[in-house]
């Protein structure tokens, strides 16, 4: 008798484990169908039904419906943020045009004299500048928000600094300051051409316009595993420590060159270009001894492994 009741007292416990097991499964399944939809952004709310889940389901349907609506709202703020920015686009390019038009009109009036002149001249630099200003935070915002988005593929660094070069070496010139192209080797990398020469730019103006006269602005190349590093080296005025903990920041600038052109945007741009390529920036730099700027360029898509070894 005793054997009797315990056998039937296994096989209910067999039973119960079989429902249990099943059970489960099945709430592991729709578990990873939900993850996959979030995963995938395909997650609807409508897809399940709250009252035929389990605790556990209901608990990941309400987070992940909370992170579904989150990415609605992101979605729905960049659209807005994308239309803002063009209406500030469009809204300030024709008056800004027409300043700068009525200024050359007023430069071409042969009765003006040399006060007014001057002020003439200062309207128009002034103009020019907040021109400038307006359209490297249009771009900065675009590529931050995603507008802009970087197409990387593989290219020669070889061209990318034939048009660097091209671009720099008369306008160092006039100013007496030495430009170089040490391009002894033609790697290829994995980047945006296009964005990666304006970063480039950014960083060789920089150099050439912080660089005395007399001094020297020298590109060259070093090819690692998984890098490629373009260095840009200058001889000029150099920055503190401090400086260089803050360079890459938006609209940074040092107080000793406010007197110089610029917004304090370009590197900033040019970080958040290298970046979304799959790269990185540093800077090394000597007060009164000049700066070096190493722009690192993978040489494959998917770098993440890399990022462990960087040079």
């Amino acid at each position: 008798m005793l054997s009797i009741i315990l056998m039937v007292v296994i096989v209910i416990l067999a039973v119960l484990a079989g429902i249990m097991y099943v059970r489960t499964s099945n709430i592991m399944s729709r578990l990873d169908n939900m993850i996959d939809r979030a995963i995938d952004n395909t997650f609807l709310e409508s897809s399940f039904n709250e009252k035929k889940l389990s605790k556990l389901e209901a608990k990941m349907y309400r987070y992940l419906s909370a992170g579904s609506t989150s990415l609605r709202q992101v979605n729905q703020e960049k659209d807005r943020i994308k239309t803002f920015i063009a209406d500030i686009s469009h809204q300030t390019k024709t008056p800004i045009s027409n300043i700068l038009l009525y200024v050359q009109l007023l430069k071409e009036t042969p009765e003006l004299d040399e006060g007014t002149g001057q002020i003439v001249s200062q309207i128009e630099t002034q103009t020019e500048k907040l021109s400038f200003l307006i359209a490297s935070l249009v771009k900065t915002s675009r590529l931050e928000n995603g507008i802009i988005a970087v197409a990387p593929k593989h290219n020669r660094v070889g061209e990318l600094l034939r048009q660097l070069d091209h671009a720099y070496a008369s306008g160092a010139g006039q100013k007496g300051v030495t430009f170089r192209v040490a391009n002894s080797t033609d790697p290829v990398a994995y980047f945006d051409f296009k964005w990666t020469l304006e970063a480039l730019s950014n960083i060789v103006d920089n150099a050439i316009k912080y660089t005395p006269p007399g001094g020297l602005v020298t590109v060259s190349v070093r090819e690692y595993e998984l890098f490629v590093c373009i260095d840009v080296t200058d001889s000029g005025i150099g920055m503190t420590e401090e400086e260089t903990a803050k360079i890459f920041t938006r609209f940074f600038r040092s107080p000793r060159v406010y007197e110089e052109k610029g917004v304090g945007i370009g590197l900033y741009l040019a970080r958040e270009i290298v970046s979304k390529e799959g790269g990185y920036m540093k800077v090394s730099s000597e007060l009164s001894k000049g700066s070096v700027f190493s722009m690192f360029l993978p040489k494959l898509a998917g770098h993440d492994d890399g990022l462990q070894k960087q040079p």
